[in-house]
């Protein structure tokens, strides 16, 4: 009886954390517009999400560039691997970074969230206006 309300009681104590914790954002997603796959996975100490795949050619094709960032170093990249989302961190039951849109060449407060097994809702922001996304998982 005691071994059983020790274990209980151990059980008990670890799931505060597991209710917390933000479901895994890896994988493969298609973003709203269905335009690209976006690979999410660790990039260092953080988490990333790179543009992966083209559903619909960019303007310039498949080669496309950065063109419309501010950073004229940075103009020349290609678009394809590009960060899109950077510096992503666990926090709680969601994940906080940065998205960067490469048709405006801006970068936004970003927050992640799972929504189910095959969808994550993607949010960026500037100060309290926000625009919300919902990427549906690569089969």
């Amino acid at each position: 009886m005691f071994a059983r309300l020790t274990l209980s009681a151990a059980a008990l104590a670890v799931l505060p954390t597991a209710a917390n914790a933000a479901d895994p954002i890896s994988g493969r997603w298609v973003t709203e517009e269905g335009d690209a796959i976006i690979t999410i996975g660790q990039c260092g100490s953080s988490t990333c999400g790179r543009i992966s795949k083209f559903l619909v050619p960019p303007p310039d094709g498949p080669d496309q560039r950065d063109i419309y960032n501010p950073d004229p170093a940075k103009k020349k990249r290609r678009l394809m691997g590009l960060p899109v989302l950077t510096s992503f961190a666990e926090e709680e039951d969601l994940w906080r970074g940065r998205i960067y849109d490469p048709k405006t060449g801006k970068s936004y407060r970003s927050v992640v969230r799972r929504k189910g097994a095959n969808a994550i809702e993607v949010k960026g922001c500037i100060s309290f206006f926000c625009q919300t996304q919902i990427w549906k998982k690569v089969p």
